[in-house]
């Protein structure tokens, strides 16, 4: 991609690629299933994808992401450029590493999820352009340490100081890391 097609889908915020309230089950599903319609109709590429940086996936039944990368890809012509994930209100008991493969990804919703292990945030610290991470609603809650931890958002200071995509922030300490 050049750095014009970067600027032009960058520059353009799109509607979300909305697949919640949808009873989703698995990521498989995604493929069959027609996203909602807003007001705003989605744009798509000349090969049928969804130019979206902004995938809504909450309120459905998931409890893991097996082959997020695959269905993604399937889905969006640019998967690279997701800057807005939504999993809240869904059954995650951990934060699967393939969401740290996304380093783009700016806002972040896991909450109303089954996370209970603090340590969980930590697998976060690496992508350099989070910003908003909602936690709430999940087990974690209960545990020592959460609200100095992840009550405000843990990432923001830290990533505010990241310079170049390559360089990685030093590692949250949560919890039971």
């Amino acid at each position: 991609m050049s750095r014009q097609d970067y600027m032009n889908i960058s520059e353009v915020q799109e509607p979300p690629l909305d697949y919640s309230f949808r009873s989703i089950h698995v990521l498989q599903d995604l493929i069959s299933e027609e996203p909602r319609t807003g007001l705003r109709p989605l744009r798509h590429s000349k090969s049928g994808k969804s130019l979206t940086q902004s995938l809504w996936l909450n309120n459905n039944v998931l409890n893991e992401l097996k082959d997020f990368n695959q269905v993604i890809s399937q889905l969006l012509e640019n998967p690279g450029n997701l800057a807005w994930i939504d999993l809240s209100f869904n059954d995650l008991s951990s934060i699967d590493p393939v969401l740290t493969t996304f380093f783009n990804l700016s806002v972040l919703y896991l909450h109303g999820n089954s996370i209970q292990r603090l340590g969980e945030v930590n697998k976060l610290a690496i992508l350099p352009r989070l910003r908003s991470l909602t936690l709430h609603g999940n087990p974690i809650e209960e545990e020592k340490g959460y609200s100095m931890c992840c009550a405000p958002c843990p990432v923001s200071p830290r990533s505010t100081s990241v310079g170049s995509p390559k360089q990685t922030a030093p590692p949250l300490k949560c919890g039971n890391a």
